[in-house]
């Protein structure tokens, strides 16, 4: 005995020696009279296994405690599982529970060992763990209590089952169980967080005023400012009062923040200002938190000045302490794009002795990642490993996510492999953003593989993923593979539990309800893939469909079916879509519009389109970019420029950029009605507001060159070479063919020496006419050199070197369709006011055109920066 003792304490001793204090216990295990010492050290011994992530011999343990302590295998496997379901890994823990009962299946496991498993499942985000214990309770006998039962309503809240939660509310008393003011707070913060909080108030009124607390109403007020039912707030606090429950400070924090949230910092503050000046009211005075909630609340509104000026009044009165407080601002600063302030803010932080944690670096590192500062990111984890805070989940699935947004997927993927390797567990939200990014990229294979990765790992696949594949399927055009997996969401899992006992089946109303059914998502993603390709009919079904599962279509779904029918011309039936549209309670949005003028303008309909803009206006919805596009599409098309052009003119004014796509459609129909002053004046105009973008140059010249304006095409693409612009689209061969038809060798032959001078890839065929003019008149060196060129060339198209007077030249490396990498980093001047200017000059065709105008300015400096 005294040298199990011995033993016993030398395993508490190497609590940091994992191994060794493994070793020590195996040999107390073999020792035929070390039960009793055994059980009382299995939960030591477990948690430092667990601590050093020995799980296979924590495999061991239980298969040895099984082997040579029958007599107390059950009680130890049950301390041993005790200390797993209060960890975080929840996977083992319920692996664990799983082999228990079937070792020992006729014997009850003790209710408060459920309570923790359920705790932790629902903690962890496993509802169809909460199911499987929930109908091993009822099979084994095991009593629920009122605790029970809200931790399974509190399961059914989270999962949106609220209609199930109430007939289970209504069943707790067939048990013996009595619902307590815990019961209702859960109850009325699922209403409450699905948005029905008239619901939640009509619950309380009808059943149970009197277990209604404090945290019940402030619950509700919170809501129902979220909602903008202010009134109804105002009225709650009034209840409140009228029922001795005095509003607190919580009280006020909670509509302070569910006003700050929603967007509404002006009302929030008056609340906080009648909070510093009247107590004499009996309001409570603002604490810490509801600075920092105003603080927070200014910082999303952009509203930099106001959150500076209460920040330095917290820190003037000493409350500007506390870590939060610190984080809420250097949230603000980064979720306003203030990098440098808030760098110097997190050297502040440290200089005041508050050291930054795990949250304040995440927050800077999704600062970082959002402004694609990934290099910048990558040295933030370095420097929190050095400071001694492991990144978590959050910081590896914020720079996941960031190289996903950059379509940077092989830095992303490994980033996860990072992440498992050092024993950070993925969540379902880190495999859904590489597994979408994936899709996007159009890497299917590797995308199927990630899913089945996932499903090996036992990552929970919710309806995010579940729509994320059926998009990808859409996408890439397997439509009935799609069809198939919605199909496949409505039906798994549904009979993996006992429908015999009533009690067990609503428990399985659970797994059913939970993360993976389909949604207004789903569908709208399926019917879109269905309209894409003509298959109305086919989508009208899945509407059908989705209408007789509740799921009830948003506008999106709507404006689907309305672009569809537009696109084909179908007009009537678009209108008809819209009048169920608005019978439905969905109002009209701006896809809506854009829609409907495109489709109206395809039939020539120019009075109607400004109808609807009108309309648009009245609404109080502002149209955009796409609108004007529709617009200006439709008059050029239908001979009316000039009246597009004033379009352009209210965009500029109104403050709406026009886009290439803007330019080139003008610029177009006045080229083709051979108004080339115009169209070169517009010209000038795109530069001005969208700068020297390839698209416009090509466009520009193509179009002069096919109007036999040969001198302003050539002076355009020599601009454009010099720009360093990508030439593929633009019709150089034609010109040079046609300066020497046109006896202009001279010019024709300099345009190709600027292009081997500039370091272009060439079409070797643009060499013949000059080489032929060369040739007959005689300059037979010159010919010869470009024979020479025109043939190394043809024999290696993406050669680095070309030969010149003997010599040979080295470029830089060509862009694979013929320019450099770095043409779009162009000066550009993008001030509306010179574009006005220059677009009244258009209108009153007064302006000259010069293309000579058109050369861009040298760049003295760059504005160009990647983290």
């Amino acid at each position: 005995m005294e040298q199990t003792r011995k033993l016993m304490k030398a395993v508490h001793q190497n609590a940091n020696n994992p191994k060794l204090a493994w070793h020590l216990f195996k040999r107390i295990l073999s020792s035929p009279s070390s039960s009793t010492s055994t059980h009382h050290l299995l939960p030591t011994i477990t948690r430092i296994l667990l601590t050093a992530n020995m799980h296979r011999q924590i495999d061991n343990l239980t298969q040895l405690i099984t082997n040579n302590h029958p007599n107390i295998a059950h009680s130890s496997l049950i301390s041993i599982l005790r200390v797993l379901a209060q960890s975080p890994h929840i996977d083992f823990a319920f692996s664990h529970f799983k082999s228990l009962r079937s070792q020992f299946p006729s014997t009850p496991l003790p209710l408060q060992l459920y309570h923790i498993l359920l705790r932790s499942s629902l903690h962890h985000n496993r509802p169809h763990f909460v199911t499987s214990l929930y109908t091993d309770m009822i099979q084994a006998g095991v009593h629920p209590q009122t605790y029970t039962f809200n931790l399974l309503l509190q399961s059914l809240c989270e999962s949106n089952a609220l209609d199930h939660a109430l007939q289970l509310f209504d069943r707790m008393s067939e048990k013996g169980c009595h619902p307590n003011e815990f019961t209702v707070g859960i109850l009325v913060r699922g209403f409450c967080r699905a948005g029905k909080t008239q619901q939640a108030l009509e619950f309380i009124d009808n059943k149970f005023c009197k277990n209604v607390n404090r945290v019940v109403y402030n619950t509700l007020v919170s809501s129902f400012c979220k909602q903008d039912m202010n009134d109804e707030a105002e009225k709650l606090v009034e209840r409140m009062r009228d029922q001795g429950l005095f509003p607190d400070v919580v009280t006020f924090n909670s509509r302070i923040s569910a006003l700050c949230r929603a967007g509404k910092v002006f009302e929030a503050s008056r609340i906080f200002r009648d909070m510093q000046m009247d107590g004499e009211l009996g309001l409570p005075k603002p604490n810490v938190v509801t600075f920092n909630l105003m603080v927070k609340g200014f910082c999303q509104q952009g509203m930099m000045k106001e959150a500076s000026s209460l920040v330095e009044t917290m820190k003037k009165a000493g409350n500007f302490v506390t870590l939060e407080s610190y984080n809420t601002w250097l949230l603000g600063f980064l979720r306003n794009g203030k990098l440098l302030e808030a760098r110097l803010f997190l050297d502040e932080m440290v200089d005041n002795g508050v050291e930054p944690n795990i949250y304040s670096y995440n927050i800077v590192m999704d600062g970082l990642c959002r402004n694609h500062m990934m290099l910048d990111a990558r040295r933030l984890m370095d420097l929190m490993v050095s400071n001694g805070v492991c990144p978590d989940t959050v910081t590896y699935t914020t720079l996941l996510h960031g190289y996903c947004s950059k379509g940077k997927v092989f830095e992303a993927k490994a980033v996860l492999n990072e992440m498992i390797r050092k024993g950070c567990h993925p969540n379902t939200y880190t495999c859904n953003t590489l597994l979408h990014s994936l899709w996007k990229e159009g890497r299917k294979s590797e995308a199927e593989e990630m899913l089945h990765k996932m499903n090996e790992k036992c990552y929970q696949l919710d309806t995010v993923t579940c729509n994320i594949v059926v998009n990808g399927l859409c996408k890439n055009g397997e439509l009935e593979k799609a069809i198939e997996v919605v199909s496949e969401m409505w039906t798994d899992g549904t009979n993996s539990l006992d429908k015999e006992n009533s009690f067990a089946g609503l428990v399985s109303l659970i797994h059913n309800v939970s993360t993976n059914m389909p949604d207004v998502i789903t569908y709208t993603t399926l019917i879109n893939g269905l309209c894409k390709v003509g298959r109305l009919e086919e989508a009208k079904k899945k509407f059908i469909e989705m209408m007789a599962k509740n799921l009830h279509p948003d506008s999106v779904t709507y404006d689907t079916f309305v672009s569809s029918f537009c696109k084909q011309g179908k007009i009537s039936s678009a209108l008809r879509v819209l009048k169920d549209m608005e019978r439905n309670g969905c109002g009209k949005t701006i896809q809506t519009y854009n829609s409907l003028i495109m489709g109206l303008g395809s039939k020539g309909q120019i009075f109607e389109m400004y109808g609807l803009m009108d309309e648009m206006r009245e609404r109080g919805i502002r149209p955009d970019i796409c609108t004007y596009n529709n617009m200006i599409s439709c008059l050029c098309k239908g001979g009316k420029a000039k009246d597009a052009t004033s379009l352009l003119h209210e965009m500029l004014d109104k403050g709406i950029s026009p886009n290439v796509t803007s330019f080139k459609i003008l610029i177009l129909a006045f080229c083709k009605s051979g108004d080339f002053k115009v169209a070169c004046e517009l010209f000038d105009v795109a530069l001005s507001v969208c700068g020297h973008k390839e698209a416009l140059y090509s466009l520009m010249f193509n179009e002069l060159l096919a109007g036999g304006k040969l001198s302003d095409a050539k002076e355009l693409f020599e601009a454009s070479l010099d720009s360093s612009l990508l030439v593929k689209n633009f019709m150089y061969k034609d010109l040079i063919d046609r300066l020497c038809k046109d006896k202009r060798l001279d010019d024709a032959h300099s345009l190709l020496q600027k292009l081997i001078d500039k370091g272009y890839g060439f079409d070797p065929s643009s060499f013949i006419p000059v080489i032929d003019g060369l040739s007959k008149r005689g300059n037979k060196q010159q010919a010869d050199e470009l024979a020479r060129i025109m043939e190394l060339a043809l024999e290696d198209r993406t050669a680095d070197r070309i030969y010149r007077n003997g010599k040979t030249i080295f470029r830089r490396k060509l862009h694979k369709d013929g320019g450099s990498d770095w043409q779009d980093i162009i000066n550009r001047d993008v001030g509306s006011g010179i574009a006005l200017k220059t677009l009244k000059r258009v209108e009153k065709s007064w302006g000259q055109g010069s293309i000579s105008s058109l050369l861009p300015q040298k760049n003295d400096f760059l504005d160009y920066y990647d983290g």
